[in-house]
C-alpha cells in the first residue's frame, strides 16, 4: 500500500516512555480526524505493545524500542512497535488470554487487547533477536457515514 505520511521514533525502554509513545501516536493519528473512541483504542493498543517491550523484551536491562506509524490509503493507520530483546519462544501461546511471563502482577491480556482494538495484528518474534508487532486500524472520518 502506498504511504501517505509516516513517522519513526526510537526511545529507551524506560517505563516513562510508555506514556510518551501513547501521546506521540495520538498526535500523529489526529491528522486522520479519528473519533475519541478510535483514538482511545489506538492509544491503548500502543500502550500494550510498548509495555510488552519494557516488561518482557528487556526484563533485566534497558534496550531500544522503535515505533513507526504510517498513514495508508483509505484512512488506514499502520503502527509497528519493535524491540531487539529476548524474543518470544512461542507466539501462539503468548497470544492466549491470561498467559504471561511477567509474574503474578501481569494480566496476560496485552495481545488480546491489541487484537480487539485494532483491525489487524501481526506478531513476528525470534528468541534472542526481538519482536515486531504490526497493527492496523481503518478509521472512520467524523461526520462521514460508511
Amino acid at each position: 500500500m502506498k504511504t501517505e505520511n509516516f513517522m519513526r521514533l526510537e526511545f529507551p525502554s524506560h517505563s516513562a516512555n510508555e506514556s510518551f509513545a501513547r501521546q506521540a501516536i495520538a498526535c500523529f493519528a489526529a491528522q486522520l480526524d479519528p473519533t475519541l473512541d478510535e483514538l482511545g483504542d489506538i492509544k491503548t493498543a500502543v500502550s500494550e505493545a510498548v509495555t510488552n517491550c519494557i516488561v518482557h523484551a528487556y526484563p533485566d536491562c534497558i534496550g531500544i524500542v522503535t515505533m513507526k506509524a504510517k498513514i495508508l490509503k483509505d484512512n488506514v493507520l499502520q503502527i509497528t512497535v519493535r524491540d531487539h530483546g529476548c524474543g518470544i519462544p512461542d507466539v501462539e501461546k503468548a497470544r492466549q488470554p491470561m498467559y504471561t511471563t511477567g509474574g503474578s502482577e501481569r494480566s496476560g491480556m496485552g495481545f488480546t487487547i491489541m487484537e480487539s482494538f485494532m483491525s489487524d495484528l501481526k506478531i513476528i518474534s525470534k528468541p534472542g533477536l526481538g519482536t515486531t508487532i504490526q497493527m492496523k486500524r481503518k478509521l472512520s472520518r467524523k461526520g462521514v457515514r460508511p
